[in-house]
């Protein structure tokens, strides 16, 4: 029974600091798999307009990825030569999944616990002492940019050299 207990010590103490090594995703191109999986992709859809993503984690909150995709908007603009940058279709999506951890009886639910069945109205149901719920949401925000030259054109529109000295310090890179 000391053996039996102390592995599952372990495997709980396994799997708490697997969970801890993912990080929020860093200002990258987009990465799959890894401790931080996500980061930015864009595309250009004409002389001066492109589509700019940025996918972030579990762990990357949803402010992060739109200071992040406005960042890619506005290092892309710079880096064509560009003075400032217009969004035309932005949007932000959110996956939310909410997951049950059973802890139940027998060889499939991990360690024995209490745990009782009954007959009820939908037939055969249960009642088990332990078990979680875990909720994780993962954000990916997307944007369509016109690019120009000179003053802006109105107040939707946005210096993109000011944009990046903004959002600058706010930037985390990857670890090398």
């Amino acid at each position: 029974m000391k053996i039996r207990t102390a592995a599952v010590i372990a495997a709980i103490g396994l799997g708490v600091a697997l969970a801890g090594c993912e990080t929020a995703t860093p200002y990258q191109p987009l990465v799959t798999g890894g401790d931080s999986p996500g980061g930015f992709t864009d595309q250009r859809l004409d002389a001066d307009h492109f589509r700019v993503t940025f996918q972030g984690n579990t762990e990357t909150s949803r402010e992060r990825v739109e200071n992040y995709m406005l960042y890619r908007a506005a290092e892309l603009t710079v880096n064509s030569g560009y003075d400032w940058f217009d969004t035309t279709d932005r949007h932000t999506a959110r996956d939310k999944q909410t997951y049950w951890d059973d802890w139940g009886p027998g060889p499939y639910g991990g360690f024995w616990h209490p745990y009782w069945r009954y007959w009820g109205p939908y037939g055969w149901g249960g009642w088990g002492g332990w078990g979680s719920t875990t909720t994780v949401e993962k954000f990916q925000a997307s944007v369509e940019i016109t690019m120009g030259h000179g003053p802006k054109p109105g107040p939707r529109a946005l210096d993109a050299r000011e944009v990046m000295t903004n959002l600058g310090p706010k930037i985390e890179r990857p670890k090398t």
